[in-house]
């Protein structure tokens, strides 16, 4: 696991200098502590910060040249099948001077070009210079576990593993771009290829790009498609479920330093050290974190129970409300754009003490959006049934009932009355009204003009769905939205700024793959969510670890902003950074704080995020 960086001056040929990679490197050391390079030639530079995980010898630095010498690779993440792919590439005449996965997609390159993606099972970023064809490519894993940015410049092209890097390399701080400030309100992330600085873009998941001859061009090389016309029944769901787990578990054990596993004690992470278990992994170091407000901001004495099952090496670890409020300015400037994931603080703390025993942990993340696991995605449905239901009965006798057992119910009356693609966009959707009450009248105006970006990012994705039952849209979705831009981000991120590797089992693209086929019945339940997982490892793990009340990493922000954290925002909406951007009613906002302060209303996911956007503000110095 690593860091990348480099320029490509395909417009001007301009020579790129080592001193430029060096200090667009230099932001990221935190990715690679172990090591680094840079290669440079003419107006193409490489830059790698080096986290040695499979074959720690310095022969398997980088930037690596291949043995033909025509390839250069800077490589950032894990291709798990190396091995595997690696026969074929000697018997075709392939030498190799390392045991590295690092020169095995080299090679490959070599062989296959942009096809070698389609052998890969991993997570990666990564860029090839190759010299015999003067071309530059540039690629990212299927889900998006690893991160690539880019920005087009007068001169070329500037990319790396985190933006840092790319604002080290530019002359002057790009501005906030203002599509993403209403797409940041409208999700609590920015979707899609945008970011929140303007002229800097993601490279899509799935997708690599590649410049010759003075061209750039870009490609899809992966997507999922969904059919579940076919039903073989319940039991080979099942089994393959575990199959496919086993297998997925096995290719991520495959490491030359230390590992271990974050256990909440909730279904997906305990599956993972259960099926360690099973292919016999001893000892197994288990690592879990808690808060100190209360049974419902700590799972520890499930993550005991599987710990004590197993006989993992459990070291457990209590976060308190300094330790959160302290961390925040550097959480913000770690996490390169603002992000409203409270849980990725706590991400980062555990991190940061599994360090002390490990350089490489794998985790539950993912499982939710292969397998249903949101409880959001078992209420859409009902909305869907409940528009089945005349509407003069439902406005007449069941609406007004629903209205009145509270703003929950209230809600999914109102989603009843539109389309799916026009009531549901994503987990995290803010609530709109909510935005508009905090938004000035200048943001509102930049929204009316900018948000179609947004708008049209996630109408694209209705479109290529439309034809696809309720569900498996909403699980599209959200794949391609919340799973990158918030959890995959934070997983990235706070992994990283510890040095730590985390890898994602139920993030094998086999499972998407899978799940595409499953019948929706078999997913989501009436009343339950992640049915067919629960039902297959119901031989692994107890009952009261499968079928108890989700929990999900909860962090209590809203207590915090009571507290000490309601401290730190005040300071933040009171001063002349935050009333003099215009983009927010400064009055409004403090209302709501002192509201929530006061104990009279919940507040919280709005001043969370307002407070997450002023740190990054004021993190990365952007007007």
């Amino acid at each position: 696991m690593c860091g990348i960086a480099g320029i490509y001056n395909y417009k001007t040929a301009k020579p790129v200098s080592a001193s430029l990679i060096e200090s667009m490197c230099q932001p990221v050391i935190h990715r690679g502590p172990d090591g680094s390079g840079i290669f440079t030639s003419g107006s193409v530079g490489l830059g790698h910060r080096r986290l040695s995980i499979i074959d720690v010898d310095e022969r398997s630095n980088q930037p690596m040249t291949s043995t033909s010498s025509q390839s250069i690779i800077c490589y950032n993440g894990e291709v798990y099948n190396y091995r595997e792919l690696r026969p074929s590439l000697e018997s075709g005449g392939f030498s190799f001077r390392t045991q590295s996965d690092t020169e095995v997609l080299l090679n490959l390159y070599e062989r296959d070009g942009p096809e070698c993606l389609e052998k890969l099972n991993g997570m990666f970023s990564f860029a090839i210079w190759s010299e015999s064809q003067q071309s530059l490519f540039l690629a990212r894993d299927r889900l998006g576990i690893k991160p690539l940015y880019y920005c087009i410049t007068s001169d070329g092209i500037v990319f790396a593993s985190e933006i840092k890097s790319i604002l080290a390399a530019l002359p002057q701080r790009p501005g906030i771009s203002e599509a993403a400030i209403d797409a940041f309100m409208s999700f609590g992330y920015v979707p899609g290829e945008q970011t929140c600085f303007d002229g800097i873009k993601k490279l899509l998941p799935g997708h690599y790009l590649i410049i010759k001859n003075g061209v750039l061009s870009q490609r899809q090389y992966w997507d999922f498609e969904i059919d579940r016309n076919d039903d073989l029944g319940f039991d080979h769901y099942r089994d393959k479920t575990i199959e496919l787990l086993e297998d997925a578990v096995r290719l991520r054990l495959r490491s030359d330093v230390p590992l271990g596993v974050f256990l909440s004690g909730g279904v997906d992470s305990s599956a993972v050290v259960a099926m360690m278990k099973h292919l016999e992994i001893d000892p197994i170091k288990t690592f879990s974190v808690r808060w100190d407000h209360g049974s419902s901001f700590d799972e520890t004495k499930y993550a005991r129970q599987v710990s004590s099952m197993f006989a993992t090496e459990h070291r457990e670890y209590t976060m308190s409300e300094d330790d959160f409020v302290s961390f925040l300015p550097r959480f913000q400037w770690l996490m390169d754009e603002p992000v409203t994931e409270a849980a990725a603080v706590s991400l980062y703390y555990i991190a940061s003490k599994a360090t002390e025993d490990v350089t490489v942990v794998l985790s539950g993340e993912g499982a939710d959006e292969v397998f249903g696991g949101y409880p959001i995605y078992r209420y859409m449905r009902w909305v869907e049934r409940y528009k089945g239901i005349p509407s003069s009965i439902r406005s007449a006798v069941t609406d007004p009932l629903l209205r009145s057992l509270g703003s929950k119910y209230a809600k999914y009356v109102e989603m009843s009355k539109n389309k799916l693609e026009n009531s549901y966009f994503g987990v995290s959707f803010y609530d709109a009204s909510v935005k508009s009450s905090v938004c000035s009248a200048e943001l509102k105006s930049l929204s009316d003009t900018h948000s179609h970006s947004t708008a049209s990012f996630v109408a694209d994705i209705y479109e290529r769905t439309k034809n696809w039952d309720p569900y498996s849209r909403m699980q599209y979705l959200d794949v391609k939205t919340w799973l990158v831009d918030d959890l995959l981000i934070k997983a990235d991120r706070m992994s990283m700024a510890a040095s730590l590797e985390l890898r994602v089992p139920f993030l094998d693209h086999r499972f998407l793959e899978f799940s595409a086929t499953i019948p929706t019945k078999y997913l989501v339940g009436e009343f339950e969510s992640k049915k067919l997982l629960k039902r297959a490892l119901e031989p692994y793990l107890p009952r009261n670890i499968l079928y108890r009340k989700k929990m999900g990493f909860p962090t209590p922000v809203a207590r915090l902003l009571r507290g000490s954290l309601g401290t730190m925002a005040q300071d933040l909406f009171s001063s002349n950074h935050f009333r003099q951007s215009g983009y927010f009613n400064s009055t409004q906002v403090t209302k709501l704080l002192d509201s929530h302060r006061a104990g009279q209303q919940d507040n919280h996911k709005v001043l969370w995020q307002l407070l997450i956007f002023e740190l990054w503000r004021q993190s990365f110095e952007v007007a």
